[in-house]
């Protein structure tokens, strides 16, 4: 379920910060699972870093245009 960067720029900032809460709350809850040896998905992790940096990037980039 990875995020595309048209749908995130669809999405306002205040959608973007609540998204990347989500998205940091679950890295932890990861993070957690791997070092209890209760992974199921590992691909996940991979997943979940890179969406957080698309809305980083995203929002990089809206900060700069209002700059």
């Amino acid at each position: 379920m990875a995020a595309k960067i048209e749908d995130l720029r669809a999405k306002t900032d205040d959608q973007l910060t609540a998204d990347l809460a989500d998205l940091k709350r679950e890295q932890f809850n990861l993070r957690f699972q791997a070092a209890t040896s209760q992974l199921e998905a590992p691909a996940r992790i991979k997943e979940v870093r890179r969406d957080i940096a698309r809305i980083k990037t995203l929002q990089a980039e809206r900060s700069a245009a209002k700059a």
